[in-house]
């Protein structure tokens, strides 16, 4: 795994923080839609990726062959009510799990990265791959966030 994956791995908080600069509480937790997620929601969802992302790292570091969890992501959010949240506070662990996760990405070992396991669809990925999709992950969802910001803005919110 290069220094610039790891980069771009860390960087997505700053990608978030700059996203959602200067949001009111109200454009925070303004939806859609009643079934589509508010930018507080998206957030949720993206520290709920983060942890489940490092149970799979783990699992894979610990050798085992158990299939890597997956988790039901629109149960998770409405489940813990996440629009009722902080979206502060939701970027802060965010970020939090971000750095946990990186200090111990970079005590890997080329071997390490190229460590796998099998996801819950029965595909074969390896540590890189689920950093890197990781990464890839969060860049999806801030388009997501600018479509609700645009969306809210229309609607004059």
């Amino acid at each position: 795994m290069s220094h610039v994956e790891l980069e771009a791995f860390l960087f997505t908080h700053h990608q978030l923080a700059q996203a959602i600069e200067g949001l009111t509480k109200e454009q925070l937790t303004w939806k859609p839609a009643p079934e589509s997620w508010s930018v507080t929601e998206v957030l949720a969802h993206l520290a709920d990726h983060s942890i489940v992302v490092s149970f799979r790292i783990r699992d894979i570091l610990a050798g085992s062959t158990a299939r890597l969890p997956a988790f039901h992501q629109d149960a998770w959010v409405s489940g813990q009510k996440s629009n009722e949240g902080e979206a502060a506070d939701i970027l802060a662990a965010f970020e939090q799990l971000l750095r946990y996760n990186a200090l111990l990405l970079q005590r890997l070992s080329e071997q390490d990265w190229e460590k796998s396991g099998v996801n819950a669809k029965g595909e074969t990925v390896t540590i890189a791959s689920i950093v890197k999709g990781f990464a890839r992950h969060v860049n999806n969802h801030l388009g997501q966030i600018d479509r609700i910001k645009q969306a809210a803005a229309a609607a004059s919110v």
